[in-house]
């Protein structure tokens, strides 16, 4: 199996890992030249390009029968280009390639209800931010590209915790402050060994469509806060009460849709 990966952050360079462990021939791309060494020891090629340069770009994934698309903006990064040009230069250059399948790593930023109800899939997306639109615009360029040749899979992540990006040491910062709001939105979490699994069940599977990528687990924020400050003996938090704080925030994501294909959850819930 001939794969590449756009993107080998925190979650792609994982997958890169995985995939050349399972004797997939992988492809890395990376933006920045002097981490060539550092991906050459998770795929056997790597790759230096943008990915609005089509023509690297057509090279790159040219023969390559599954691709993941796993960019991140970096602080103060371009939105628009990072994600939407991305798309619309991979849009154009799949039909010229062998690829059979496109898997994205999306977000779920781009609901945008906050009435708390739970949400699937099938439910319109109502980004409220510009960024929320832009991974709307997005996901529908990529799906757009779909056709009988070519199956396109998006998977919307929750927020993202694992290995180095512990849900303990991300909250810990706030013990002892006062927030703003009440704490009820829903805190829609995901571990890394999850989305790996995620994706690399929806390449096994080949799996086209929309899934929401987030744990069984769905509780208030302010919940999840309280554990942390009292398994870590940290000061607790307030909350000032604000009406307008969180607004649009605050949704609850199923992934009915992803378990009704088999998939099982390796961390449903939090280990706190």
């Amino acid at each position: 199996m001939k794969t590449a990966v756009i993107g080998c952050g925190y979650v792609g360079k994982t997958v890169a890992h995985l995939w050349k462990a399972k004797g997939f021939e992988v492809l890395a791309t990376t933006t920045s030249p002097e981490r060539i060494n550092e991906l050459s020891e998770v795929a056997q090629q790597v790759a230096v390009l943008k990915g609005t340069e089509e023509e690297k770009l057509l090279a790159a994934l040219a023969d390559k029968e599954v691709a993941l698309l796993c960019v991140g903006s970096k602080r103060g990064a371009n939105y628009r280009e990072t994600y939407l040009s991305t798309a619309k230069t991979i849009a154009r250059v799949m039909p010229k390639t062998r690829v059979r399948q496109l898997i994205y790593t999306s977000t779920c930023s781009v609901y945008g209800q906050n009435t708390g109800a739970w949400i699937t899939e099938m439910m319109p997306p109502e980004p409220s931010t510009e960024n929320g639109k832009i991974v709307e615009a997005t996901e529908q360029t990529l799906l757009a590209a779909q056709s009988p040749n070519l199956k396109v899979c998006i998977l919307r992540l929750g927020g993202i915790y694992g290995p180095g990006r512990k849900v303990e040491d991300i909250y810990s910062r706030v013990a002892g402050k006062t927030l703003p709001g009440k704490g009820e939105e829903a805190a829609n979490w995901v571990h890394l060994l999850d989305i790996i699994g995620a994706i690399d069940w929806a390449q096994a599977q080949r799996l086209s469509g929309i899934y929401n990528v987030v744990q069984d687990e769905i509780i208030p924020r302010k919940e999840l806060i309280e554990r942390v400050c009292d398994r870590l003996n940290l000061p607790p938090v307030t909350w000032d009460g604000d009406e307008n704080a969180g607004r649009g925030r605050n949704v609850r994501l199923s992934n009915q849709k992803l378990k009704s294909t088999g998939y099982q959850f390796e961390h449903p819930s939090f280990n706190i």
